[in-house]
């Protein structure tokens, strides 16, 4: 799987997720944000906190820390599967 192809899986997983069921089209700048964020971040905890970030300073609300986690490990899973 090529870069650009991981990135569109992860923006539609974000979008799929939908936090705050707004509706997945509702997340097209931290879906940006958090492909930025995967491709600089190797560690699911802090890629977690880094998802956990961009949602609360867009929202101004906080989303459990585990479920960001468990984001993040599926994400890495997917820029992982781009790069062998």
């Amino acid at each position: 799987m090529e870069e650009s192809q991981a990135a569109a899986q992860i923006i539609q997983m974000i979008k799929k997720w939908d936090p705050f069921q707004a509706g997945g089209d509702f997340y097209e700048t931290e879906a940006a944000e958090i492909v930025q964020a995967v491709y600089t971040e190797d560690d699911p905890e802090r890629l977690g906190k880094a998802i956990q970030t961009i949602f609360d300073v867009s929202f101004d609300k906080e989303l459990p820390l585990e479920d960001c986690k468990k984001l993040a490990e599926r994400l890495l899973v997917i820029k992982d599967s781009s790069t062998c």
